[in-house]
């Protein structure tokens, strides 16, 4: 049986913290045991501490860290790691929220001696009948068709505990973790079928802020750990995404509207990068990402009809 330690990332998170918790303590395992579930708090000024403690006093698994104040998502991952004692280490947004069963699935691959690294599939709980919410889909769906062929993982991540430290100064701390477990001569696999849902940003201002952040970050990981995630593959993002494409006025129009901000959001990436010189590891929160009062009661419970068969589109980060 694998033991599993998982390492939650938080920033004011008070709408999320406690259900996020709750889902971790009551997943359904089999072939893992969850022996900790460390909660690393940065500079948090809501209820987020205070709900995280209350879990920590009445769950033995659960523990708080208290970062007195943000000093980027990877240095909160180092403390995580530090005190992380299991096979194998789960990285967690505080912003997301896993299906029953998406451990289990997580951890499954790690059957295989070879493999280093996985990846759940993030599925967005956004209106995709609103415009921002079609963008933030088609980008998951995309990330879903290229991480089948060759994996790309985000949102939620585990991997081998011989990773003890990352870059305390990467803005893609899953990026850079690919990195290292590739340096080490091992795989890494995407778990279709480990569902984890999150929010996407539902305003353009949101939308550029963070994905130029993810491409600066990328653009920093490739000078820095020599390493190019799949989905800079531009050639490869646009064959899926012809293949995803309905062709209806109002898809074919949403469509190219979300390939034109994709195109700025990285564009202003690339200024920061090589321009501006900036390297965006404390960054400036997307708040729409946090809205998860828009998250559906029950939505840890449900899984996408095509979930882990290959059809249907995700987000090309």
């Amino acid at each position: 049986m694998l033991t599993a330690s998982v390492g939650v990332m938080a920033y004011n998170e008070e709408r999320n913290i406690g259900k996020l918790l709750g889902a971790l303590v009551s997943q359904n395992l089999a072939n893992v045991e969850i022996r900790q579930i460390v909660v690393v708090s940065s500079g948090s000024t809501d209820r987020t501490d205070e709900i995280a403690a209350d879990w920590a006093s009445r769950e033995p698994r659960v523990e708080l860290i208290r970062q007195e104040s943000r000093e980027g998502k990877a240095s909160a991952i180092n403390l995580f790691l530090e005190r992380a004692d299991a096979d194998v280490f789960i990285l967690e947004s505080g912003d997301t929220l896993p299906a029953p069963d998406c451990v289990e699935k997580l951890l499954a691959p790690f059957a295989n001696p070879e493999v280093g690294m996985t990846g759940a599939r993030p599925v967005p709980v956004d209106d995709p009948g609103a415009f921002m919410g079609f963008v933030v889909h088609m980008l998951w769906r995309l990330h879903h068709c290229l991480a089948l062929k060759t994996p790309k993982l985000g949102e939620m991540v585990a991997f081998r505990s011989f990773v003890r430290t990352i870059p305390a100064n990467t803005a893609v701390d899953e990026a850079s973790i690919e990195a290292i477990v590739i340096d080490r001569g091992q795989t890494l696999q995407y778990a279709p079928d480990a569902i984890i849902y999150n929010k996407g940003p539902d305003n353009v201002r949101d939308f550029l802020k963070q994905r130029r952040r993810i491409y600066a970050g990328h653009l920093w990981l490739e000078k820095e750990q020599s390493y190019e995630v799949s989905t800079k593959n531009v050639g490869g993002i646009f064959r899926v995404l012809l293949d995803d494409l309905e062709w209806r006025p109002r898809t074919v129009l949403w469509t190219l509207g979300g390939v034109f901000l994709e195109t700025v959001g990285r564009f202003l990436g690339v200024v920061d990068h090589r321009i501006l010189k900036k390297n965006p590891y404390t960054w400036d929160v997307a708040e729409s990402t946090k809205n998860l009062d828009a998250v559906p009661d029950g939505a840890a419970a449900r899984r996408p009809a095509d979930a882990g068969s290959g059809s249907g589109a995700g987000g090309a980060g």
